[in-house]
């Protein structure tokens, strides 16, 4: 027998440390080879690292929500035989697709190997080991995950599990009348939840933020949207208001080119971009994540809703690519029917601007001899105050607003 030593792989790109995300295994597991032994993310990616060798693991060098160097020791896998040279190779990895808020993938594990056998259920107060999915899953079935006996590696829960306890008809025991409650559960914040938590904190401690909130009569923009629907072909997306948005942002920093900017406020540098790459704030399972169409302004409306339709479903899904998923000049965020009256966004920093949608409602609107009813909508639109003073932010806004109002207007080429 011999020990292999799995070292942190380089990922490129001047990466210097990962996070431990997640372990699939712990020591005394035996593993096979290919065999997914853990997630790292880095700023960029997350990464599954897997097993170059089969064998028994021995130690493992981080628990979650560590750092670990690049080359250091990862785990160690007693194995067979194997030469000195193989010893010292860390373990091949690709970077996926995803970049920094892509979920972690939950490996696909064929079978079993022979000795790791089904544990029983958990103890009462033990923490299930189950992925973030199957913790959603279970809680959306009413499961108490306790109550079941994982088959996956090191007693993990996985979605078979659960298809077998809801197959077998049984449920947790549910308690009769109110009973006092003292369990406190701590969740350690790491991978992406810590990257958002990071990003937000650095976007409210470095920018001083001013929100701007103004209301929008969109009912002729609505009935425009209605037709365009519905006379669309087959191929074309249907239109949000979102890529009516898009197009009219495309128009205004045209004319106000301080608001499609980033700051560098470490150099002292404000960059004017003349591309339009507009980040969209989309919410998925892993978190909020920012899809960003790029050159919004060489697309149309059509071809501005599929873009968008596209790189939120890549997002969604885990599989965007990193450039869809950065390198935005300004932001929009939308939280759909959601919305709420108003919203105070924060700027993705290291830009200078973000544009908050609101919910659209129904409202009486004064016409000058009676009420009628309107479709009106706020914007609740944050700027850096270091940049943007307020009568700027204002007339940004009102521009975007007789766009919207006078929805002709944005098909009118300059």
């Amino acid at each position: 027998m011999a020990e292999f030593v799995l070292k942190m792989p380089d990922v490129g790109e001047g990466v210097a440390e990962a996070e431990l995300v997640e372990w699939h295994v712990k020591p005394g597991d035996v593993v096979r080879e290919d065999m997914v032994l853990a997630a790292v993310m880095t700023d960029k990616a997350t990464i599954e690292i897997p097993a170059p060798v089969a064998g028994t693991v021995t130690w493992i060098a981080v628990d979650v929500g560590q750092t670990v160097a690049v080359k250091a020791p990862l785990v160690r896998i007693e194995t067979e035989e194997i030469s000195g040279e193989a010893a010292e190779t860390p373990a091949n990895v690709t970077m996926p697709a995803a970049s920094e808020v892509a979920k972690v993938p939950k490996p696909e594990v064929q079978a079993a190997p022979p000795p790791l056998q089904s544990v029983p259920p958990n103890a009462p107060l033990q923490k299930p080991l189950a992925s973030p999915a199957v913790r959603r899953r279970a809680l959306d079935a009413g499961i108490d995950l306790r109550q079941l006996a994982g088959s996956g590696p090191a007693g993990r829960i996985t979605h078979d599990d659960i298809e077998t306890f809801l197959a077998a008809g049984t449920r947790a025991p549910t308690p009769s009348g109110r009973n006092r409650k003292t369990v406190v559960e701590e969740i350690k914040i790491t991978g992406l939840r810590r990257r958002i938590a990071e990003k937000m904190a650095l976007s409210v401690s470095r920018i001083p933020h001013i929100t701007y909130v103004e209301e929008v009569d969109v009912s002729d923009l609505e009935e425009l949207r209605a037709k365009m629907n519905a006379a669309r072909r087959p191929e074309q997306t249907k239109l949000t208001i979102l890529p009516f948005l898009m197009q009219a942002i495309v128009k205004t920093v045209a004319e106000q080119p301080a608001m499609n900017a980033t700051f560098d406020d470490a150099a002292g540098v404000i960059s004017r971009h003349a591309a339009v790459h507009i980040g969209v704030a989309t919410q998925t399972g892993a978190g909020l994540i920012v899809p960003v169409v790029r050159h919004a302004e060489e697309r149309g409306i059509w071809e501005c809703a599929a873009e968008l339709s596209r790189v939120a479903e890549a997002a969604r899904t885990g599989s965007a690519q990193r450039e869809e998923l950065s390198g935005s000049t300004i932001t929009v965020s939308s939280l759909g029917a959601l919305g709420g009256i108003a919203s105070t966004p924060l700027i993705n920093h290291p830009e200078v601007a973000i544009i908050g949608v609101n919910k659209i409602v129904v409202r009486p609107v004064w016409d000058g001899s009676q009420f009628v009813p309107r479709k009106m909508m706020n914007l609740s639109s944050s700027f850096d105050h270091r940049i943007i003073d307020g009568w700027d932010a204002a007339n940004f806004i009102q521009r975007i607003k007789a766009l919207l109002e006078t929805p002709a207007l944005i098909f009118i080429e300059s």
